[in-house]
């Protein structure tokens, strides 16, 4: 997995689901991701129970049901714990992406913008 490859974002999610807080919490996680131009895989685990014996595997939980959220193999969370960190500036962290130092970044744009002139 490399550090820097936001594609490795994988969303287990479910296309068949009749509760209406699972559709919710989907929707508002791509939503996110989107939002903040992260690329990410959806995998849909209504195709295959093999996909959900996965998902509750990898996150390390026999009774979690989706959206659950991976950097690769890492667990990163569920969708309450994605909006908790997007709550607390946290989302990259969360994501387990680098995070961008906003005081480096703006000290870039100031020099490129220097030497621009």
């Amino acid at each position: 997995m490399s550090p820097n490859n936001a594609a490795d974002i994988k969303v287990y999610y479910t296309s068949v689901s009749g509760s209406r807080e699972v559709k919710k919490s989907q929707s508002e996680v791509t939503r996110i991701l989107d939002a903040n131009q992260i690329k990410y895989e959806l995998i849909d685990i209504s195709v295959n129970e093999e996909l959900l014996e996965e998902m509750r595997q990898k996150a390390g939980n026999p009774c979690a049901v989706p959206p659950q959220i991976f950097n690769g193999d890492d667990y990163c969370g569920d969708y309450q714990m994605m909006y908790e960190a997007t709550e607390n500036l946290e989302f990259r962290k969360f994501l387990k992406l680098p995070v961008v130092d906003q005081h480096k970044k703006n000290n870039l744009l100031q020099i490129n913008f220097t030497f621009g002139k």
